[in-house]
């Protein structure tokens, strides 16, 4: 099993110091990927732009590099699509920090500009990459698929869209919890005292954002209204029952962190991981605090190999790459767009965690109103 905190490790003072050291030294980045008639990657705005798929694998393949961040192998399937990748077109993925966190990434973008060690590219969570979008860190780019992707799910602009997505869940060690919680309601029972966790914090992890916002849906907030979240999470830590441990498969074994709420692809991917453990991890979609969300997919606009950069993006939204998300308990994108054109991976899409409704979700000044409220209220809520 891989032991990982993925995209949830808090950033710490060595992180700060080693982010400082790299934006100091490095070459700057090539982006001269240029065709026969002048065109440049590092400002194309589709394959077409570049001259067609063909002249920019070509370009992609002579960069023959591609700098990704924060991407855990055990993360939606990304072992398979990192290989997958390198496998079809010959270019070395460098993953830098896989166990990182989206602030983190963004801090590499913004602290490394004009270094060859920046990333290429960004898989941040929805609120993530709005900021990274204001700040005027990403390129631009439409992939060929881009028309179908739904409409809620792309920036008007293309400079991020949605590329997975899941529901929060609630993840429990049945072996050690004798009645696993089902709702969050359930999560304040004493039973549960000292045994609930967070994957990471929700100031920095998309993951335990999301987890807020589910919380505050389950007592009466709303997308307009986060606060209600941060509300059970004070009750939570103040009735005994939180725990500020972040939750990974490394603390599950251990049973430090014997129930956990996170997205329901990376719940459902470690309960195939635990059966070789002898943990029986059961997972379950909280009724009462229904809440979807998607990360999302980016180019930095400074790309050191921004041809590559781009041919990535073509291969995740491709139908092999869409799959391969799926495969991990991710609900790509394209979902609706690959089963109505009969290359949806059937028996991957059977196995998803049940769900009822239709998913709703916050729009732009929702998750900034959301997110200066965490920032404003999570540590004096879970402190003490």
């Amino acid at each position: 099993m891989t032991v990982s905190l993925p995209r949830t490790a808090a950033a710490g003072v060595l992180a700060t110091l080693a982010a400082l050291a790299l934006s100091a030294c490095g070459a700057a980045p090539d982006t001269t990927s240029t065709t026969a008639d002048g065109k440049s990657a590092a400002t194309a705005t589709s394959a077409a732009d570049f001259g067609g798929l063909d002249k920019l694998v070509a370009a992609a393949k002579k960069e023959g590099t591609l700098n990704a961040i924060a991407l855990p192998r055990d993360w939606a399937n990304y072992g398979a699509l990192i290989d997958g990748f390198q496998k079809k077109y010959g270019i070395k993925i460098s993953d830098e920090n896989p166990d990182g966190t989206s602030q983190d990434e963004i801090n590499a973008v913004t602290s490394r500009k004009g270094q060859d060690r920046a990333p290429d590219v960004l898989d941040l969570g929805s609120s993530f990459a709005l900021s990274a979008a204001q700040q005027g860190l990403l390129a631009p780019y439409k992939v060929q698929s881009y028309d179908d992707i739904p409409a809620g799910q792309k920036d008007t602009q293309a400079r991020w869209y949605n590329d997975y997505g899941g529901y929060i869940s609630i993840g429990c060690d049945a072996k050690r919890v004798k009645t696993c919680p089902t709702t969050f309601a359930d999560l304040l029972k004493p039973q549960y005292k000292g045994q609930v966790a967070l994957n990471g914090n929700p100031t920095k992890s998309g993951s335990a954002f999301g987890g807020v916002f589910a919380a505050a849906l389950a007592s009466g907030g709303s997308f307009d209204d986060i606060q209600p979240g941060l509300d059970f999470f004070a009750k939570l830590k103040k009735n005994g029952n939180y725990t500020p441990v972040e939750s990974t498969p490394a603390t599950v074994e251990k049973g430090e962190t014997p129930i956990s709420v996170d997205w329901d692809y990376l719940n459902a991917g470690y309960a195939d991981e635990f059966k070789s453990k002898g943990v029986d991890w059961k997972v379950t979609v909280p009724s009462d605090g229904q809440f979807s969300q998607y990360y999302s997919q980016a180019i930095n606009k400074d790309a050191p190999h921004p041809a590559a950069a781009r041919l990535w993006q073509e291969y995740l939204y491709s139908a092999e790459g869409q799959n391969l998300w799926l495969k991990g308990y991710a609900r790509p994108a394209l979902m609706t767009a690959l089963e109505k054109a009969g290359t949806l991976d059937k028996t991957a899409a059977a196995k998803l965690p049940e769900v009822t409704g239709t998913p709703k979700f916050p729009t732009e000044a929702q998750q900034d109103k959301a997110k200066t409220v965490i920032a404003g209220g999570w540590a004096k809520a879970v402190s003490g």
